[in-house]
């Protein structure tokens, strides 16, 4: 019987598939391992680049706020202007016409927004003198009430010790903080409706160079796509807040009126304004509330209805009904509406805090796109961003392959 020495024999020829696996899959691999190896370099420099400039941010943007605050404001107002626009253009008006009339019924909502607020208000200021002494009434009365807490504060102040003696340093005055800052707030605005009206008339122009300004089909159709889904996004968020806040609005106003407030459109109005603005709106509407009620009313009871009333339905409107309406198309964290807030509120103040959420939704629309890093998954070897480049390698490597 002869021995069986087929497999043997054909594992030693030197040109068997057996021996030139070794041969065919080392520059696969060495291929694979570089591009990953470059690509986490690459990745790791992007990363630290997008660090830096979230550092740098804000100081650049600060230092300019003439310059950038009235473009990010602009950007903004041309997304939420552009629909509108459309809706003419598609009436057979004009593009520029068309772009004039979205910009003229904005301004004529904020100016009558404004005007319901403001003439009750110039009303009311004839009367702070006597709002001032209501407060001191109703100041005192509580003080008398808490007087022993008064008393065991300056027993403890002389058992401490007391401190050496204080400078104040006098500040400008609100008129003259108000007349210094009046003309660049002025020069502001002017800028930011001149830049959205050519951004709202440039609408077409700029679509069709994103369309057909690509290289790539795939390329064109995804740029469209993130342009869509931010303007989609912004203008859909800044509505259904403008209505809900509206909402707010006609209660408190509603409110005002039952509760025998004066000049209750103009409470309404300032809710529906101040309610724009996340944290900060409310405490100033709350704060305000306070005050007047307790300038007016007769016992330190009765001036603090307006406001447990106000923060109630602002507990409601926060936690039960914009959480309701909102969750269904803008799912964002908390942190980053946090962050986002506190980010730029430090760089623009209370316009900052304003625009926070539009400039969140803006990146977050982009970045559903495009993609978003992977951070967690980098600190453990992952890609930064989910991408074939490495499979790609690793598959031209087995074209190139000779045969």
């Amino acid at each position: 019987m002869a021995p069986a020495v087929g497999d043997s024999e054909e594992e030693k020829v030197p040109g068997s598939a057996s021996m030139r696996a070794p041969g065919r899959n080392g520059p696969s691999k060495k291929r694979t391992l570089l591009a990953e190896q470059e690509l986490r370099l690459l990745s790791t420099l992007v990363l630290l680049l997008g660090v830096g400039l979230f550092l740098a941010l804000p100081f650049v943007l600060s230092i300019g706020s003439v310059v950038f605050l009235p473009l990010t404001c602009a950007i903004i107002l041309s997304v939420l202007l552009a629909p509108l626009a459309d809706r003419f253009a598609s009436w057979g008006v004009p593009n520029t016409l068309a772009s004039v009339l979205a910009l003229i019924i904005f301004l004529t909502i904020v100016v009558l927004a404004f005007g319901a607020i403001l003439q009750p208000a110039f009303t009311l200021y004839d009367r702070l003198p006597e709002l001032i002494e209501g407060i001191g009434k109703r100041y005192h009365e509580m003080q008398e009430d808490f007087a022993w807490l008064a008393r065991a504060n300056d027993r403890l102040a002389e058992l401490l010790g007391s401190g050496g003696n204080e400078v104040t340093l006098a500040g400008p005055s609100v008129f003259q903080q108000v007349a210094i800052s009046a003309p660049l707030l002025l020069l502001e605005v002017m800028l930011t409706f001149l830049m959205a009206f050519f951004m709202v008339e440039a609408r077409s122009r700029l679509r069709r160079n994103i369309l057909f300004g690509r290289t790539t089909f795939g390329t064109s159709v995804k740029a469209a796509r993130v342009l869509r889904e931010v303007q989609d996004r912004v203008a859909a968020y800044i509505l259904t807040v403008a209505w809900i806040n509206l909402g707010v609005g006609i209660v408190v106003a509603l409110g005002a009126w039952a509760m025998d407030l004066p000049a209750p459109i103009m409470w309404g109005g300032l809710a529906t304004l101040l309610n724009f603005v996340p944290y900060i709106g409310p405490l100033a509407m709350t704060a305000l509330l306070t005050l007047f009620g307790l300038g007016t009313a007769d016992t330190v009871f009765l001036g603090l209805i307006p406001p447990i009333s106000y923060v109630a339905l602002h507990m409601i409107e926060a936690n039960a009904v914009t959480p309701a309406i909102l969750g269904r198309r803008f799912t964002m964290n908390p942190v980053m509406i946090l962050l986002a807030f506190s980010y730029f509120s430090w760089i623009w103040g209370a316009v900052g805090a304003l625009l926070s959420v539009p400039i969140l939704l803006m990146v977050t629309a982009f970045f559903d796109h495009v993609g978003r890093p992977n951070l967690v998954g980098f600190i453990f070897g992952e890609p930064l961003f989910q991408t074939p480049l490495i499979e790609d390698a690793g598959g031209s490597a087995e074209e190139t392959r000779p045969a």
